[in-house]
């Protein structure tokens, strides 16, 4: 008789880091869609009824996206019923994790680093990198043609202290330009404003600029923009991390089978992706219309895939990087980040499935 899964606790909610303080989105109610169904006959992984998933409605997200549109976590988890929260903005996923209403997540690296560092190295692990790149400079061409011309001009970025926050404030630091993290003033405006906005702000000329993941980069270069710079030209081997797995400490201590199998799943998921791209940017796709109402158009689709890659890998060192940036910026105190990887299981599944193990860059758990 499988084992009587963990009881699910309510825990208090850790607030998000001052330097992530925005209107988070919240996560909801699991309705009837969002959970899938179990396979009949099939074990219960761990003995649990269910595994949630958590992970964003973007392409950078396209793991889980093919993952769930293609039902391949369920069929990883069997009896246990695979069940899914999109979420829109990264604090709200790290909330949910800390209160145990998630249980694992796709997330972008400073949300996890923010709340790792926030809940003093108590209340996650990545488990597993999952995408790479994904992210431009694109600008109004009518106003920036060079590099020097983004001087004295309004930039977005999607909120205060994210990625690519960072990303754009580090990059305009290396100019020699002066910002003011925490208002955004200086030689440069930075206007933190919702990817979902950005284009509508594009279009109107309230700011001459963006740097964004996709596909909000391709929706600017379909209004006329024009990529400036991918981000992944300043990275070595052009590779940096821009979407790792998390999962809650206490559930990969009590499930660690399950965790196994939504990687083991992950792996799987990666490789058919870059094996069958054309179906996996379609099943993508899907997924984001059953998610949001609305499939991307071909002329923003195409690009945004091209330049996203997904990869098992969770490029510690460029987590350790990005950290850095925010730190320089203003925007982190220096954070120890040690133990903040748990790659174990994730390094068990690559090894069966003959692929080669990958490395924490030192900020694994000891032991």
């Amino acid at each position: 008789m499988p084992a009587t899964p963990a009881p699910r606790r309510t825990l208090a909610v850790l607030a998000a880091l001052p330097l992530l303080a925005l209107a988070a989105c919240g996560y909801g109610s699991q309705a009837k869609e969002n959970t899938e169904q179990a396979i009949a006959g099939a074990p219960k992984v761990d003995g649990l009824d269910s595994v949630r998933i958590g992970y964003f409605g973007n392409l950078t997200h396209a793991t889980a996206l093919v993952g769930r549109q293609e039902g391949l976590f369920q069929k990883e988890l069997g009896g246990t019923t695979a069940e899914y929260v999109p979420f829109n903005a990264g604090p709200s996923e790290i909330e949910a994790l800390n209160s145990e209403s998630i249980d694992i997540g796709w997330i972008g690296p400073s949300p996890a680093v923010n709340g790792y560092v926030k809940a003093n190295g108590k209340n996650l692990r990545i488990v597993s990198g999952s995408a790479s790149g994904g992210v431009k400079f694109v600008v109004n061409p009518e106003k920036i043609k060079s590099l020097k011309d983004v001087k004295g001009k309004r930039i977005a970025t999607p909120q205060l202290g994210n990625t690519q926050d960072v990303a754009f404030l580090n990059w305009a630091s290396e100019q020699g330009w002066k910002v003011d993290a925490q208002s955004g003033e200086g030689d440069v405006s930075v206007v933190r404003t919702d990817n979902k906005v950005v284009p509508d702000a594009y279009r109107s000329g309230s700011v001459d600029g963006a740097w964004v993941p996709e596909p909000t980069a391709s929706k600017l270069v379909a209004e006329g923009g024009k990529v400036l710079l991918d981000e992944a030209d300043l990275w070595p081997d052009k590779k940096f991390v821009i979407t790792n797995v998390i999962v809650s400490q206490s559930f990969l201590k009590e499930h660690p089978k399950a965790v196994e199998a939504v990687l083991r799943a992950s792996v799987k998921i990666n490789k058919w992706i870059d094996a069958n791209p054309e179906k996996a940017k379609a099943a993508a796709n899907a997924q984001l219309k059953a998610d949001t109402g609305k499939a991307l158009p071909a002329d923003v689709l195409d690009p945004a895939w091209q330049s996203i890659h997904v990869t098992d890998d969770p490029l510690a060192a460029t987590l350790a990087t990005e950290a850095e940036h925010a730190v320089k910026a203003g925007l982190l105190q220096k954070p120890d980040l040690t133990g903040i990887y748990d790659l174990t299981p994730l390094n068990k599944v690559l090894k069966a499935e003959g692929e080669p193990e990958v490395d924490d860059a030192g900020l694994g758990v000891k032991s």
